[in-house]
């Protein structure tokens, strides 16, 4: 029997083949299969195939182009082993998302170095290549907008770069500030006085730094002025000398109060500005003034601008899962 070349090739593809991966370490295998072998299952799932381990081998089955591409996961978990990185579902899943996409050498850029050292020992690290071009891009420039959607680690990054940089004592103060804007509930209805009713919009902000420095130390830099948290409209009539200011929730700005906050920079100082135009809260009709300031800083040297997309996200696998159908029902217009 004939067959062209694509008859051929589309045999090859569905044929099974095998593919056989050496291991020079014991140690590098367990780490490799997790917990009850739940990373290597992680991988068979996604690419259909069978992974099995006899000494220092291990042998990949199924048809040839999962068996290749399940291999080329494997090896850069490996190599992001062998650089002392713990493997999990998250930078698994990344892997594999980088793998389909053929972009499996910028994987090497994972193994990073440690940003900042919680309060309990836990270094903090970038875990996807976007995360690591906004920590970057956060180190090089004055200003750095920080854009995408929930989870990708906008704000607890910046909140790590600005630790480290008051540890470091390149600069004085660390100003977190963002828009009090209510999303479908009102601050009147809350208890207590202005400062107590604004407090539930800035606690994502209270817990990254309960987090990198602990409660009490918080508690002691925010009593001597070297920590501020505080409501946007606290900002006008400021100058923020030798502070890294971070603006959260930028999309819920409206322009004049980016402008105000903006023109808050003095000198030695640094600012990050994130948020996620898809979760924009003002009135209907207002303009946001995270998206005017995309547009109108784009090409200013010493601002930068970092945007961030569903595979960046580190929370729960179901939350790039949620981001992802969001944008098609609302893409699909209807």
């Amino acid at each position: 029997m004939w067959y062209n070349c694509f008859e051929i090739s589309k045999l090859q593809e569905l044929c099974p083949t095998e593919q056989v991966l050496s291991i020079d370490r014991m140690e590098n295998a367990v780490a490799l299969f997790g917990s009850f072998d739940e990373n290597v299952k992680l991988i068979e799932k996604e690419f259909g195939v069978r992974i099995t381990c006899r000494n220092s081998e291990l042998k990949i089955d199924g048809e040839a182009e999962s068996v290749s591409k399940a291999a080329r996961v494997i090896e850069s978990l490996l190599r992001l082993i062998n650089r002392g990185e713990a493997l999990s579902e998250q930078n698994i899943r990344y892997c594999i998302s980088l793998v389909n996409d053929g972009s499996e050498e910028k994987i090497e850029q994972l193994a990073g170095d440690c940003i900042c050292i919680t309060s309990k020992g836990k270094p903090i690290k970038p875990k996807t290549i976007g995360q690591k071009r906004y920590c970057n891009m956060i180190a090089d420039n004055t200003v750095t907008i920080g854009v995408g959607p929930a989870g990708t680690g906008k704000t607890y990054l910046a909140v790590a770069m600005a630790v480290t940089a008051f540890r470091s004592k390149q600069i004085n103060r660390i100003i977190l500030t963002r828009p009090a804007v209510e999303a479908g509930e009102k601050l009147g209805f809350l208890p207590g006085d202005l400062q107590s009713k604004v407090d539930p919009y800035l606690r994502p902000l209270y817990d990254a730094l309960f987090d990198m420095l602990g409660a009490e130390t918080y508690q002691k830099y925010v009593e001597r002025g070297n920590i501020e948290v505080a409501p946007l409209a606290y900002m006008r009539g400021r100058t923020l000398d030798d502070s890294f200011i971070i603006l959260d929730e930028a999309q819920n700005t409206t322009s004049e109060q980016m402008k105000m906050f903006l023109t808050r920079l003095g000198f030695n100082s640094k600012m990050v500005i994130t948020g996620d135009i898809t979760q924009i809260d003002l009135p209907r009709g207002a303009k946001s003034g995270l998206k005017d300031c995309m547009k109108i800083l784009k090409n200013i040297e010493g601002i930068g601008s970092c945007i961030f997309d569903e595979r960046d996200v580190v929370r729960h696998r179901l939350v790039q899962d949620i981001i992802r159908a969001y944008a098609k029902y609302e893409n699909s217009g209807k």
